[in-house]
C-alpha cells in the first residue's frame, strides 16, 4: 500500500466514521486541535487502521502522532517493516 493510499484511507475514515468535514482533513491537520478527535476517537482510528493493514498496533505506537501526516508516517513505517 502506497503512502497516498494510506492517506486516502485515513482521510475516508475521518470523514465517514468520525464525521470530520472533508475540507478540514489535510496532511497538516492536527488530530486533536483541528479535527476535534479525542482519545477514544484515536483508539477507534487505530482499530480501523488495524483492519486496513491486517497488523496489530499498540496505542502507544501512536502517542507521538499529532497530525494526519504523522499517522500516515507511522502506518507506512509499520507496513514497510512487516514486508
Amino acid at each position: 500500500m502506497s503512502r497516498d493510499e494510506i492517506y486516502q484511507q485515513i482521510r475516508a475514515y475521518l470523514v465517514d466514521v468520525f464525521e470530520v468535514p472533508a475540507d478540514r482533513v489535510s496532511p497538516e491537520a492536527r488530530l486533536y486541535e483541528d479535527l476535534d478527535l479525542d482519545s477514544i476517537d484515536a483508539v477507534d482510528l487505530i482499530v480501523k487502521l488495524q483492519d486496513l493493514t491486517q497488523q496489530k498496533f499498540k496505542p502507544e505506537d501512536f502517542k507521538a502522532a499529532r497530525t494526519v501526516a504523522d499517522v500516515v508516517d507511522r502506518v507506512d513505517a509499520m507496513a514497510t517493516a512487516q514486508s
